[in-house]
């Protein structure tokens, strides 16, 4: 937030008569920062207001500007920073943020906490709220409980807006306008005003009186750059190369610039060029074979972008590359449980993000990419790829190639199980000739693709098609789920 805006914000909350149940004035007090910052989220939902502030250096009964040694730069227990003590300590990770400034000579400063949704904000494990101008904790009053978990949910993330109150030169600024017109196959307009009236017929800016608003999906679509919108300057992909099969050493590190549609493809084009790669020899001219395929990078990818959180504060997607694998990370659980990935029609948390980015060809239709994903490790013949759900993440690894004697029981089994779900996506089921060209074992060795069947319906993960079939030559399998 500029000055200026702090200025305006600052007497707003002054203006009221009294403390409200979810804005705090204090002088330096700061023991129990991560119980008002639960308080005033849980609050602010209650009270349908986007978000909760703790404001340091204004006396509370009279609204006087006192000033305040209160700093954000300050050490916990432990010699931790304060700011990530406090987000570690908050469940789930909501949004907030310190800003210090100066009001006639003396320091303010003004936490801006998210209002929370259906959820109720805890801190070390206990839920706050504020009754009055106390801080209580949430368990003592169920009723205001039950709001916040009834609560109809709020803007979406799309809507919200990224930068207020802004001359149209400074929208053309901060937003890469021309690679909207190039992705959508569009012309780029000749006059300043047909350029602004397509962008809020898009509903990606909004016109406040003679100035604009920018909303969050145009921001996170076309910006020139990420880090101009205080927002979304951590929602940038990170890309970390190491060396070797774990973390100790980083050769490189890259943070994404450019918004997630007009950088989608300088960002995959980097992501491949930092990918191990093989030499093969044709008859006439060497080549470089890229040891993972470009197109299951880019759908998982776009994926990690699509299905994000926005909500988890301070993360956002990441590609990591080992020597053996490629890791992609996205905040948030998955809506619906990975082995159900292949067939399930998925659900989104950002509808008009994901539409925008079907809309521009930067994922597959839906329901299709996953699918696409798990044919290239087969047809490039990598181990199957692995979907992790984490508390607060979800997680795609895939794999550099494996014999089958180098793969593990669990590989085999999930190359198993997957390989089914594709068959039957597919109209078609799995046998053990399917399985074996899935391996590339030889005919000879079928029993080494009847013995990874066999594990495979022990798992759980797949079964017979026809159990009262006895001839195992011409069994057929489908997924549990089938």
């Amino acid at each position: 937030m500029s000055d200026n805006e702090l200025y305006i914000l600052l007497s707003e909350l002054r203006s009221f008569k009294s403390e409200t149940e979810w804005v705090e004035f204090k002088l330096n007090n700061d023991i129990e920062i991560g119980e008002y910052i639960s308080a005033l989220s849980n609050s602010a939902s209650i009270h349908n207001k986007e978000y909760g502030y703790i404001v340091f250096g204004i006396d509370d009964k009279t609204h006087r500007i006192t000033g305040t040694s209160f700093t954000s730069n300050k050490k916990v227990k432990g010699n931790e920073d304060l700011i990530p003590w406090v987000a570690r300590l908050l469940e789930p990770r909501i949004n907030f943020n310190f800003y210090e400034f100066e009001v006639e000579g003396n320091k303010v400063v003004i936490v801006k906490i998210k209002a929370t949704q259906n959820t109720p904000v805890k801190f070390k494990g206990i839920p706050y709220i504020r009754i009055g101008s106390y801080k209580k904790k949430l368990d003592e009053y169920p009723e205001k409980e039950r709001l916040i978990w009834t609560k109809s949910p709020s803007i979406s993330f799309e809507k919200e807006i990224a930068a207020y109150n802004l001359k149209s030169e400074e929208v053309l600024k901060l937003i890469d306008y021309p690679s909207y017109f190039e992705l959508t196959n569009s012309p780029l307009p000749e006059s300043r005003e047909a350029i602004f009236n397509k962008f809020q017929q898009e509903k990606l800016i909004l016109k406040e009186g003679k100035n604009y608003k920018i909303t969050n999906l145009c921001a996170i679509l076309f910006a020139r750059k990420l880090n101009e919108f205080e927002s979304l300057e951590r929602k940038a992909v990170r890309v970390i190369i190491y060396k070797g099969k774990n973390k100790l050493h980083t050769k490189k590190e890259q943070l994404g610039q450019k918004g997630y549609a007009s950088g989608f493809r300088g960002l995959i084009n980097y992501i491949n060029d930092q990918l191990p790669s093989n030499e093969e020899i044709g008859k006439v001219f060497r080549k470089e074979v890229k040891m993972y395929p470009e197109l299951a990078i880019r759908e998982l990818v776009a994926n990690a972008i699509i299905h994000q959180d926005f909500s988890e504060n301070g993360t956002a997607p990441m590609v990591e590359v080992f020597d053996d694998r490629v890791e992609i990370t996205n905040p948030g659980k998955p809506l619906i449980s990975t082995m159900r990935f292949i067939d399930h029609n998925p659900q989104s948390r950002n509808e008009k993000l994901a539409h925008f980015m079907r809309r521009i060809s930067i994922c597959e239709e839906r329901g299709s990419g996953i699918d696409k994903v798990i044919y290239q490790c087969e047809y490039f013949q990598l181990p199957a790829p692995k979907f992790i759900e984490g508390e607060n993440f979800t997680r795609v690894i895939i794999y550099a190639h494996k014999t089958l004697r180098q793969m593990d029981k669990e590989d085999k089994i999930r190359a198993c199980y997957l390989h089914s779900c594709l068959k039957y996506v597919s109209g078609e089921h799995m046998t053990n000739q399917t399985l074996r060209e899935r391996f590339g074992i030889e005919e000879k060795n079928y029993s080494m693709a009847s013995r990874i069947i066999s594990e495979g319906i022990k798992s759980g993960q797949i079964k017979d098609y026809d159990p009262e079939n006895t001839s195992k030559k011409h069994a057929k399998y489908i997924p549990y789920w089938a």
